[in-house]
């Protein structure tokens, strides 16, 4: 008799285990939840650099960009404040000019800064290697022509104390004059200028007005 319920109480037991699986078996899947992201905190910001190390990278800065003027005015081109009168009316007394320095291949009218006696000069162009200069009555003549230069306000003349002409400018040089032909010391006074021993062309004259 004990054997007997037991035996009914386990086959119930296992048929009750059946019956609710077969349920869960039947019942919906449940429907899957959204996945919720969690926002991630913002990475802090990079602390400010610190002030001296700004003012030394612009003091770098500067050191740099004077050091390239520097160079560039000792080497390439070149400033000169004139205090001659022999340029007028072109170049006036206290006008500040910029030359070229790797600049050499004079053209006629070109102006050129050389060396006169310790002394800086700007002149003009007027013959280059191989032409016939002489000065006379009727003015300056190059290979037998008389130059019309509108821009000259005074007569060309000769010094007494100067070169002979007519003369021949030789290879590598220049004849050169001061634009104020009564009283400027030029190739008139020297003779004609190497060009290797100039300083280089005039790209610009400043006026003291302006400055």
């Amino acid at each position: 008799m004990t054997m007997y319920t037991q035996d009914t109480a386990a086959v119930l037991s296992v048929d009750q285990i059946r019956e609710a699986s077969a349920a869960l078996a039947l019942a919906p899947a449940p429907s899957p939840q959204p996945l919720s992201l969690s926002v991630l905190p913002a990475a802090p910001s990079a602390a400010p650099a610190p002030v001296w190390r700004e003012m030394r990278n612009l003091a770098i800065k500067i050191a740099v960009i004077a050091t390239a003027f520097l160079l560039l005015f000792s080497f390439v081109y070149g400033l000169h404040y004139y205090v001659d009168p022999s340029m007028v009316p072109m170049v006036k007394d206290g006008d500040l000019v910029l030359f070229y320095r790797l600049d050499k291949s004079y053209a006629i009218g070109d102006l050129l800064l050389l060396n006169f006696q310790g002394e800086r000069q700007l002149r003009r162009v007027v013959a280059k290697a191989g032409d016939t200069v002489d000065i006379t009555e009727d003015g300056l003549i190059i290979n037998g022509a008389v130059q019309q230069e509108p821009e000259i306000y005074q007569q060309t003349q000769r010094y007494e104390e100067g070169v002979s002409f007519p003369l021949t400018v030789g290879e590598g040089q220049v004849f050169v004059l001061g634009d104020a032909r009564e009283y400027a010391a030029d190739s008139r006074i020297y003779g004609p200028v190497n060009t290797k021993d100039t300083q280089g062309t005039v790209i610009s004259i400043l006026r003291r007005r302006s400055l």
